[in-house]
């Protein structure tokens, strides 16, 4: 007899296929061997992106064998990011495991994940060390871009492109996955203030049908980073950016326009015939361009906080603010006050908070901990959740 499937699962396994009608069977399996002797509970959603074989067929069987196999059919091919969204939007477990569905991804490694992903982390990144991909094509473009984006976004990761992550499911809530952007989520959750932790992971060869990727995906990828740049650094202030290059060719044009001026009463050059004077006018109507643009920008940004009433912050957590407000968090998990030197924190007692933080008047003690309904260290503790709703018991579309 299948397990009976539970309300509010632990761990949701999010599968993107395309075409893996060899691989789903097997994987299932490894999946179910590696899940089954933890103390936890699971679900294994499928999204199959619009497979040409009997993939969905398959997951069909499958889901009908055990009800913990969950599937979405897409219409036509979206996409591996669009599979992904869709599954993080019905993943209702506390934690959101990903991974490919060929094989090359492990199973037996997801117990690894979960265990890292102890109260101080938000997202565990898989690294492909021993990778077994073709070494010019798939291993050399996927180096670089990964020295690239650590650059660019300041999360320092050996393998954004590993698929095999975990995550809370707090820092899948808010935001959609467009173009190549699921692998770079670990920098959105260290954005938001969350961290991020990496571990080393299997990395087998394909066994069966051929690789959906392309070196075309690395330049997308990077296409993908200057808009994930620009969100997390002038998300909620485009006229900053904006702005900047319209007031240097503002200045640029009023320098050159005087050095017309003087040319014209000093050397009595014509203005007609002097190209700094069309200069001068190319620039100060760029500049205003760019001003304007960066106001209509603003605008635009105002319009999509205000009408979904969004706040362009996040909390994470809070104190005697009322019943409406973010819970406190343990003291074991609160910040200290002041700076701590040292090799690295050290686990406390039952009796000690960390870091020796005190305990202000009110607050819970350590032993109080397990009541708290959220856990306080996501920073995604939005206000606008219903403080009654335990962590474990997500809403269906898993975001919240």
């Amino acid at each position: 007899m299948p397990p009976m499937e539970s309300a509010a699962p632990d761990v949701s396994i999010v599968l993107p296929a395309f075409n893996e009608v060899a691989s789903l069977r097997l994987l299932i399996g490894e999946i179910r061997a590696a899940m089954d002797p933890l103390d936890r509970t699971y679900e294994v959603i499928c999204c199959d992106d619009g497979s040409t074989d009997d993939s969905l067929d398959l997951l069909g069987e499958l889901a009908a064998e055990d009800p913990r196999i969950k599937v979405i059919a897409f219409a036509r091919n979206f996409g591996q990011t669009a599979a992904l969204d869709a599954g993080f939007r019905a993943a209702r477990g506390r934690i959101v495991v990903p991974m490919d569905a060929d094989l090359q991804n492990d199973p037996a490694d997801i117990p690894r994940l979960l265990a890292r992903l102890d109260p101080d982390t938000d997202a565990v990144s898989g690294w492909r060390v021993n990778r077994k991909d073709a070494f010019w094509t798939k291993t050399l473009p996927s180096r670089i871009a990964n020295v690239l984006v650590s650059k660019v976004t300041g999360v320092d990761l050996h393998d954004y492109g590993c698929t095999l992550k975990a995550y809370r499911v707090e820092v899948l809530r808010d935001f959609r996955l467009y173009g190549e952007m699921h692998r770079l989520i670990p920098a959105y959750v260290k954005w938001a203030g969350g961290r991020v932790a990496e571990i080393p992971v299997n990395h087998r060869p394909r066994r069966f049908g051929r690789s959906k990727y392309t070196l075309a995906k690395t330049v997308r990828l990077l296409l993908d980073l200057m808009t994930v740049r620009f969100l997390l650094s002038y998300s909620t202030k485009p006229l900053y950016f904006i702005g900047k290059y319209g007031l240097l060719a503002v200045g640029l044009g009023s320098m050159t326009f005087l050095w017309t001026l003087f040319k014209r009463a000093w050397w009595g050059e014509p203005l007609y015939t002097d190209p700094f004077f069309l200069l001068s006018i190319f620039l100060f109507l760029a500049g205003v361009q760019f001003l304007l643009v960066g106001l209509l920008a603003e605008l635009s940004m105002r319009t999509y906080f205000e009408s979904q009433h969004k706040s362009p912050y996040l909390v994470r957590w809070s104190l005697n603010l009322g019943p409406d407000a973010p819970p406190p968090p343990p003291v074991a998990a609160r910040r200290p006050t002041t700076p701590q030197r040292g090799p690295g924190p050290q686990a406390p007692s039952a009796s000690t908070p960390a870091h020796g933080t005190p305990i202000p008047p009110g607050a819970p003690g350590p032993s109080t901990a397990p009541d708290n309904p959220r856990r306080p260290l996501s920073g995604f503790a939005l206000p606008s959740s219903p403080p009654s709703e335990p962590a474990d018991t997500p809403s269906p579309d898993g975001r919240g």
